[in-house]
This record gives C-alpha cells, sequence and structure tokens, in this order.
C-alpha cells in the first residue's frame, strides 16, 4: 500500500521512456530513409542531366560508367552499351533498390525518356546507405540516452517528492479507527524530504484523529450511560404491565392496551441490549460462555408467547439437533427476539417455527412477506417496509445483522410476497 504510488510513477516514467524509445526509433528510421531517397534522387538526376547535355554537345559524349554508376541508351549510338532487358520494361521514373540480374546487388534506376531516346542509370547507393545507416544510429543512440537519462533524473525528482506523501498514507493505514495514533504523523517525526505541503498536510491529520477520538469517545460514552440510565425505567414498566396483566379483573380492553406497552417495552429493551454489546470495543468481546441454543430459544419463544394472546398465531420450536455453542448467550438471546418480534409484528394468522439445526437457526414465519425491494433494504436501519402497520423503530433486522457480523453469526434472509419470511442465523465452524 504505502509504495502504490511511488510504483505507480516508476512505470508511469518506464511507459514514458519505452514509448519515447519508440517514436524516436521511428523518426531516425523515417529521416534516415527520406534523406537517403533525397541524396540518391539528386544525385542521379544529376548525372541524367549532365550526360544529356554533354550527348547534345556531342554524339560521342560516352555515357557514365563509374564504380557506382552504369548508363545505357536507348536508341544507342555506336559504341554504346546494350540496355538490359529488365531496364526496358520499366516505365520512366525513380526506381529504388531494384534486383537486377543474376547479382545480390540492389540498384537505384533511373528511367529518363527525352525526345533524342531513353536513358537509363543504374546507382549502387551502398556507400550512402552505410553513411545514413550509421548516421543514423548515432542519433539514435544519443536520443535513446538522453531520453533515458533525462526520464531517470525527472523520476528520482519525483520520487523524493512523492515519499514522504507515500510514507505519510502508510502510517495513516495503521491507524486504528477507534484510537488513531496521531503521533507517529506529527510534523516533527515527518521524513528530511518532506516539503512544505506534506508538513500541513501532517499538521491537518493530526487535528482531525484527535476530533475523530473525541467523537468516538463522546459516542461510546453517551451510548451506555443512556443504556443503563433507560434500562431502570423500563424495568419498571415491564414489571408493572406483567402484575396488570396477571390481575383477573383487568378488563379486556385495558389488556390489550397492556400487550401494546409490554411488546414496546420488550423493543426497547432489545435494543438497548444490542446498543450495550456495539458499543463496546471491537476487540473486546463481550462474555462468553458454553451454552444451550435450545436454552435460548425457549427463553426467548416463552417471551414472545404473550404478544400472539390476540393473535390466532401458533409458535413452535422444532429441534432437529441443536447445537451446544461457546460464545456470548445474550448476543444470541437479543438476535433471537429481534427476529421472533419482527416474526409477530408482520404476521396476522398461521404459524411462526423456530427451526434448530446443527449449524443454524431458522425463524419462519407465514406473514405478510416482503417483495424484493423491501428484502434488499430489509437491514437498512429506521427502514420499515410497511410503516401503517404495527408501529416500530425499524432497527430489529438491523441490530440483529450487526451483532451477527460482529460475532460471527451472519444473518440472511428469504422472503416472498404472501408466502412469509425465513431469517437464518448461521454458524461458523
Amino acid at each position: 500500500m504505502t509504495q502504490a504510488l511511488p510504483r505507480r510513477i516508476k512505470l508511469a516514467f518506464i511507459l514514458q521512456a519505452v514509448l519515447g524509445s519508440i517514436v524516436i526509433t521511428a523518426g531516425v528510421l523515417l529521416a534516415g530513409i527520406g534523406v537517403r531517397q533525397g541524396i540518391v534522387a539528386e544525385r542521379m538526376q544529376r548525372e541524367a542531366d549532365l550526360f544529356w547535355t554533354g550527348r547534345a554537345a556531342s554524339p560521342t559524349y560516352p555515357l557514365p560508367r563509374t564504380s557506382t554508376m552504369a548508363g545505357y541508351l536507348e536508341p544507342g549510338a555506336p559504341g554504346d552499351r546494350h540496355v538490359p532487358r529488365e531496364l526496358r520494361e520499366l516505365e520512366p521514373g525513380l526506381y529504388p533498390q531494384r534486383l537486377l540480374g543474376m547479382t545480390d546487388n540492389r540498384l537505384d534506376v533511373l528511367v529518363d525518356r527525352q525526345p533524342q531516346g531513353t536513358f537509363y542509370l543504374t546507382f549502387n547507393a551502398s556507400h550512402i546507405d552505410r553513411a545514413v545507416l550509421v548516421t543514423a544510429l548515432v542519433s539514435l543512440v544519443l536520443s535513446l540516452l538522453a531520453t533515458y537519462l533525462i526520464s531517470w533524473l525527472t523520476y528520482r525528482t519525483s520520487k523524493r517528492l512523492v515519499v514522504p506523501v507515500s510514507w505519510l498514507a502508510g502510517e495513516v493505514a495503521k491507524w486504528d479507527p477507534r484510537d488513531p495514533d496521531a503521533d507517529a504523523i506529527r510534523p516533527g517525526r515527518l521524513p528530511p524530504d518532506a516539503g512544505s505541503e506534506v508538513r500541513r498536510l501532517s499538521h491537518a491529520l493530526v487535528g482531525l484523529a484527535e476530533r475523530v477520538a473525541d467523537f468516538v469517545e463522546r459516542e461510546r460514552d453517551f451510548t451506555r450511560d443512556a443504556s443503563h440510565e433507560l434500562r431502570t425505567p423500563l424495568t419498571v414498566i415491564r414489571v408493572a404491565t406483567d402484575m396488570m396483566l396477571g390481575d383477573p379483573d383487568t378488563p379486556p380492553r385495558t389488556l390489550r392496551s397492556l400487550a401494546r406497552v409490554q411488546r414496546a417495552g420488550r423493543d426497547m429493551e432489545a435494543v438497548i441490549d444490542a446498543f450495550l454489546i456495539l458499543a463496546r470495543e471491537a476487540d473486546i468481546a463481550p462474555q462468553s460462555a458454553e451454552f444451550e441454543v435450545r436454552d435460548i430459544v425457549d427463553d426467548q419463544v416463552e417471551r414472545t408467547r404473550p404478544l400472539l394472546a390476540s393473535k390466532p398465531v401458533a409458535i413452535e420450536v422444532v429441534d432437529n439437533g441443536a447445537p451446544r455453542l461457546f460464545g456470548p448467550p445474550h448476543v444470541l438471546a437479543v438476535m433471537i427476539g429481534n427476529l421472533l418480534s419482527n416474526a409477530v409484528h408482520f404476521t396476522d394468522h398461521g404459524e411462526i417455527e423456530v427451526r434448530l439445526e446443527p449449524d443454524r437457526i431458522e425463524v419462519r414465519d407465514s406473514g405478510i412477506g416482503m417483495d424484493v425491494e423491501t428484502l434488499a433494504r430489509a437491514f437498512e436501519p429506521f427502514y420499515r417496509g410497511d410503516p401503517a402497520r404495527e408501529p416500530g423503530s425499524g432497527m430489529g433486522l438491523s441490530i440483529a445483522r450487526r451483532l451477527g457480523d460482529r460475532m460471527g453469526w451472519p444473518l440472511q434472509l428469504q422472503s416472498e410476497v404472501g408466502r412469509g419470511t425465513v431469517a437464518t442465523i448461521r454458524f461458523r465452524g
């Protein structure tokens, strides 16, 4: 992570050098070809003009004949060389690098047609080719060396500027969000090459870390203190409603109201319990113990039965091999309590079944179910798919999922409109 930026810069300079090399090589090659063709064409045309001038002055003016050139004329004068057949087939113009006869030499050919006849000139430009090649190679080597040297120097300069930023990013990446170590990036501990911009960034990050730490601490203290303070009045409400519900003289209408109050109180207790767990440090797990999952489920089912007193809904536990776990039993109780409360809210008739398997718990209901859109947003805090039904906080499923993720007990939902919902808590390992 800390070397990602320097590595990208290095790759960028390497790519730049490679592309520059390709462009320079292609440019030198094309320039060499152009220079070679220009020199050869000028040399041969000048020789042709010289011959026509000489032949116009004297019919016996000799055809060119050197180690590199040979001239032919058709129709020729007495004593002129015979024009080879492969030359007579050519139209007027310049033909570079033609392979003539049985030799391996490639010759440049000029065909110049005038009223006096057609002049053919062959030219062995190997010496020009060698000169152009040497010049092109020297130019290419010098250009590539200059390109690589400039790229290397620029890269070294850029690296010195980037390394402090990369170091700063690496130190910030090591921070614990709950307790960032701002001392590690204070200006006095920055690398020697750190510029003024990096020092200002370091100062800003130190201030940000201190503010974040203060905010986290205040939020944690508030959640913990508020949860403890709210538990006392909720306990009073729960005990009072239990006593009134058990009074045979309580009118039925009042019993229904008390049931609603009791259900709201239990929901609030579950939220408070969840907040207390989630407010703890991530590396401080809740108190764990070995426990029977069936015992937790039975307890939560019994606490849920009074909420179904006014509904034609049966609740049943099916044990197909409930496991024995080591962990925080209170967390599992909060999760199951939230799932059962959610099932009660959205099931008007039928049944709620809690199925225990060796690797999971399934809470099945025959309620209204959820469509695709609602199912996709079911775990969002405060989201309620049907606000017109029994009021609630919209936090139950969100809290249950966060607790499951915290403990390694992932929560999944399956639902279909009109056919109910299946909530599954899976136990890993």
